[in-house]
């Protein structure tokens, strides 16, 4: 191809397609990369419909997950970009294109209002919707135990030292079909979407021998009540996967079990706690209908106020459009199913 041409050629933009190996030591340099913008992370959803492609120029890196649609089409996402993602946008905008992406949805590691270069230019607008969930809590661990705890409402610190009392204890647990027992009775009760047992025990052969990721189990008198899998990376914390069974709740095992977890980041250098996912409306709404309503996020919003973190909302996802007709059509018949 001649210089100059559309799309332009590796050589004039200057950008590298690098393996996942290749991608963890270009992560070397950016300690607080979001656990999204991992190789790991990449690898996970390689095996569950999507494609990660990792782009590498100078000091510059970003990595696009693109899943098929019908006729050849796909969508690229684009989660939580390092800092200067915005340099490499031609080189983004020529992957999109040979990929026949319709659209790139970006969800920015920033939390709302705050500045956005990704934003920026031609085709990008403000999204309907997003991926992750957009608002969450975010609890901080600086400090003694003791203190951290003291940041925690008096009903939620009670619960965790009755949990203690009444003999429930938490441990490392490698039973992955266990865990995925107890997700599929937590959907089922609480009405939300359940990964396979294939995605729970690859995600912990991807990120637990790294040290990445823990799974932690709630047990009484040897029985399993309740479990999460929590991720950590640099001095942040995720709470992605949880559960529990309708048995011995008044044990409280599910409230020592993020304690446990939280202690766990906390040894592991993070010093922040992210629940992961609260009702999208703000704060003042949330408290007044925290009580009453049950659907959706809004039952695991009283459990998560509890340990006394801040409620914090992301930037709003945004979507560059390469396809404006077909994006209409995406939005009318895909949209909700990424």
């Amino acid at each position: 191809m001649q210089s100059g041409g559309w799309p332009p050629t590796w050589a004039e933009v200057s950008v590298t397609v690098v393996s996942s190996g290749e991608w963890r030591k270009f992560l070397d340099k950016y300690p607080e990369v979001h656990i999204l913008q991992t190789a790991e992370w990449g690898e996970l959803k390689g095996g569950f419909g999507w494609e990660p492609v990792r782009l590498v120029s100078g000091d510059s890196g970003v990595q696009i997950l693109f899943r098929e649609l019908p006729l050849g089409f796909t969508i690229g996402y684009l989660p939580k970009p390092l800092p200067g993602s915005e340099q490499l946008i031609p080189e983004i905008d020529r992957v999109c294109h040979q990929k026949r992406a319709i659209f790139l949805k970006i969800e920015p590691d920033a939390w709302q209002n705050s500045l956005t270069p990704m934003g920026e230019g031609r085709g990008v607008r403000e999204s309907p919707h997003n991926i992750q969930p957009p608002r969450t809590i975010i609890v901080s661990l600086a400090g003694s135990d003791d203190e951290i705890l003291a940041r925690m409402k008096q009903k939620c610190r009670y619960n965790v030292r009755l949990a203690e009392k009444k003999g429930i204890t938490v441990r490392a647990w490698d039973d992955l079909e266990g865990f995925h027992r107890l997700m599929q009775v937590t959907g089922g009760r609480d009405g939300f979407g359940v990964h396979s047992l294939a995605y729970y025990k690859k995600a912990y052969e991807f990120f637990h021998p790294t040290a990445m990721a823990e799974l932690l189990v709630a047990e009484f008198e040897s029985k399993p009540l309740a479990a999460l899998m929590v991720f950590a990376l640099g001095k942040r914390a995720y709470y992605l996967y949880g559960a529990s069974t309708d048995e011995e709740r008044n044990r409280m095992p599910t409230y020592l079990l993020q304690w446990e977890a939280m202690k766990w980041a906390k040894q592991h250098g993070c010093t922040e706690y992210d629940l992961w996912g609260v009702p999208d409306v703000d704060e003042a709404t949330l408290e007044a209908q925290f009580e009453t309503r049950h659907d959706g996020l809004w039952g695991v919003y009283r459990f998560k106020r509890g340990f006394g973190g801040q409620l914090k909302r992301a930037a709003q996802a945004l979507d560059k459009v390469y396809m404006p007709l077909l994006y209409k059509l995406y939005l009318w018949r895909f949209a909700g199913q990424e």
